[in-house]
């Protein structure tokens, strides 16, 4: 007679990019007791470059959760135990141990079946998914080694008092937890508001960042909301709030840690590293705004294709970097070469919640200008449900930063590192301009090329901002240039 034995299996912190050496555990999606499959998501957290979800890799039921949500956990640290079944083998007949209780002999690690590696990491259709995953499981707010019947014993969603040192947050039902996006979820644990007081106006009962902002400004003195043309949204999710008002005076610290930390750090390595020059051009757009309006009403590139002024900036910054390519290039320090890439991996950073991400368009030089505005678009939803994987924010050759959606002319950017060019994209207004010999009104924009002075000289540098000015000012030349 067989008889079934449970051993218990450990899931370790991946490295879920490369070279990253810690992350923080956003959101627990099981509890302690909760029956677990190979490929099931259990948790997601948040590293320096994405927030990415975790799948466990093996069967089982879930022991131990070793961290509560909000912890940084480094890389390689057990932070899930899974009691897994097994059968009792022909070598172990008379071993007096019966089936194995519900806490085990100490825990002893098996050979590993395969590796803990990020599976299955891309966009998401859409949030009805993460909800009737956490509705299945019983999500509760993750305090490991809180038992069960404790979070029966708490009837009323009343904010317990918030205790002097950093505690695990009492566990909540899932039933009673507000629904939210991440995003959403972070707004308010910045601005102290309590999900739980905010009437939700969004679809099914969903809490909006409109209805957290209106719940804070009516709780406390008028709160500052930036809010950008574009915002993009990222999965960033945290505990229950337990303060119910926000704060109306005084200082706020913000942990500098994730994505924000990571971006701190390039910058001041790129703006060290880098000797930056940057050069600046006004161009008469107003050929190339035209040519956007007829591209959105022809509907040539695809009905459910996105066109705006940024698609054409990419498109010429693509043919000017073709007829420059040793712009799209790299210095390599430890080998004392200048290192012109094959392919231009073409980067748009984008402000987000989280901090700054540069994703990048993988070999858009090849693209035709219908298929940069497919990846384009793809780009920006991805980055939109927060869902930026790290291999697309890696290898990157040259830069778009938009500022003028925030209604900024232009600036002086920051190198992402490794590359030698970046270009803002600044507002396109309507000014004075001599047209034809007259004074007329047109629509204007100023560019602004920075590039690392190391491997690009102010002719090269000078040529491709010229070509770009070019190009926006008789769009057509994307044909004979192109």
């Amino acid at each position: 007679m067989t008889t079934e034995v449970r051993s218990l299996r450990e899931f370790k912190m991946p490295d879920v990019g490369e070279g990253l050496t810690e992350a923080e555990i956003l959101s627990w999606f099981v509890k302690p007791g909760d029956t677990v499959t190979d490929g099931q998501v259990v948790c997601e957290v948040e590293t320096a470059k994405a927030a990415v979800e975790l799948p466990i890799p093996f069967n089982g039921v879930v022991e131990k959760l070793h961290f509560p949500e909000g912890t940084t956990v480094d890389v390689g640290t057990v932070i899930i135990s899974v009691a897994v079944a097994g059968e009792a083998g022909a070598a172990a007949p008379a071993a007096p141990v019966a089936a194995a209780p519900a806490v085990p002999a100490p825990a002893q690690e098996a050979e590993p079946e395969r590796r803990e590696v990020l599976v299955g990491y891309g966009p998401r259709t859409g949030g009805s998914t993460r909800r009737a995953r956490r509705t299945t499981t019983t999500v509760t707010a993750a305090t490991p080694a809180a038992a069960p019947a404790a979070a029966a014993a708490a009837p009323a969603p009343v904010a317990p008092a918030v205790p002097a040192a950093p505690a695990p947050v009492a566990e909540v039902p899932a039933g009673d937890r507000p629904l939210a996006k991440p995003p959403v979820r972070k707004l308010a644990k910045d601005l102290g508001v309590d999900l739980r007081a905010v009437t939700p106006t969004g679809r099914d009962g969903v809490i909006t960042r409109e209805d957290v902002h209106g719940y804070a400004a009516a709780q406390a003195a008028p709160v500052e909301a930036v809010a950008p043309v574009a915002p993009v949204e990222t999965a960033v999710a945290e505990p229950v709030v337990a303060a119910a008002t926000a704060p109306t005076t005084g200082d706020v610290r913000v942990p500098i840690k994730g994505v924000r930390k990571a971006t701190a750090q390039a910058m001041v390595a790129s703006a060290f590293t880098a000797p930056h020059v940057t050069e600046f051009v006004q161009v008469d757009v107003t050929r190339t705004m035209k040519f956007v309006r007829r591209l959105k009403e022809s509907g040539e590139l695809g009905r459910d294709v996105r066109v705006s002024p940024l698609l054409l900036v990419a498109k010429a910054l693509l043919t000017a970097v073709k007829r420059h390519p040793e712009i799209n290039a790299q210095w390599d320090e430890a080998a004392q070469e200048i290192v012109i890439r094959g392919q231009v991996n073409l980067g748009i950073a984008a402000a987000t919640p989280r901090g700054l991400i540069v994703p990048n368009i993988k070999d858009a030089g090849s693209k035709t200008l219908s298929g940069l505005a497919v990846s384009l678009g793809e780009l920006v939803e991805t980055a939109r449900q927060g869902k930026t994987s790290p291999a697309d924010m890696q290898g990157g050759t040259v830069t778009i930063t938009n500022v003028g959606v925030f209604g900024v002319d232009t600036g002086t950017p920051i190198l992402n590192p490794g590359e030698a060019a970046i270009l803002a994209f600044g507002a396109v207004r309507e000014l004075p301009w001599v047209h034809k010999g007259k004074v007329v009104p047109r629509q204007v924009t100023t560019l602004a090329l920075s590039f690392d002075h190391r491997l690009v000289d102010g002719e090269l540098g000078s040529k491709v901002l010229a070509d770009v000015a070019a190009l926006l000012e008789r769009p057509k030349r994307l044909i004979t240039w192109g």
